[in-house]
């Protein structure tokens, strides 16, 4: 069965089985997270956990997609969205930076390209529910800024994926390599920063 021939069916236990899989998938991995594992983390029976979801990397997939929709619309909730762009761009770059800084951002990241050979319906569906729900965000940001005079952009697609890899830039490779696990607020701020001035310099109106 592929990822896309199977079916999320919603019950009572639902969030409690989510939770219980975003804890063993963070702590062991997709290949090594077992579904008796899963289960008992959750606290439901293997029957239960299956009536939800019938393949296992359609759950990894749904941890993934709520998390990051969860970040995403918390930032649309927080960030004043009108705010001139030095200011909702250095918010965004901070919450996409200590996104991919996090284990759990890191993690699935390093899971789905792991799998993503194997599996492309995982790769694929984590990019859109993750990168690509990142960068349409931040498309719709920049074309109102624009709408305003605020910025001055041709192709807004290209522009908001110039913008989440320029803050990419230095910490996001060394973390993928565990070789940047920790890191202070000042590098983190330095590549914000960065990320922001580099963008405005091309693009403010």
């Amino acid at each position: 069965m592929t990822v896309a021939g199977a079916a999320i069916k919603r019950g009572r236990k639902f969030d409690q089985v989510l939770e219980g899989a975003r804890t063993v998938f963070m702590r062991e991995g997709f290949e090594r997270a077992s579904v008796d594992d899963i289960a008992r983390e959750a606290g439901v029976s293997k029957a239960t956990l299956y009536s939800y979801f019938p393949d296992k990397r359609l759950l990894f997939l749904e941890v993934s997609k709520i998390e990051c929709n969860r970040q995403a619309d918390e930032a649309l909730e927080v960030i004043d969205m009108t705010a001139p762009p030095e200011v909702v761009l250095r918010e965004a770059a901070l919450r996409i930076v200590r996104f991919f800084m996090s284990d759990f951002g890191m993690q699935v990241f390093r899971i789905a390209v792991s799998e993503s050979d194997r599996f492309p319906d995982l790769g694929r569906r984590f990019y859109e529910s993750g990168p690509a729900l990142v960068r349409e965000r931040l498309r719709a940001y920049m074309a109102d800024a624009c709408a305003r005079g605020e910025l001055r952009i041709d192709d807004l697609a290209l522009a908001a994926e110039q913008f989440a890899e320029l803050c990419k830039a230095h910490l996001f490779t060394r973390r993928a390599f565990g070789v940047a696990t920790d890191v202070s607020e000042g590098e983190i701020a330095r590549v914000v920063d960065g990320a922001v001035a580099t963008f405005l310099a091309r693009y403010r109106g």
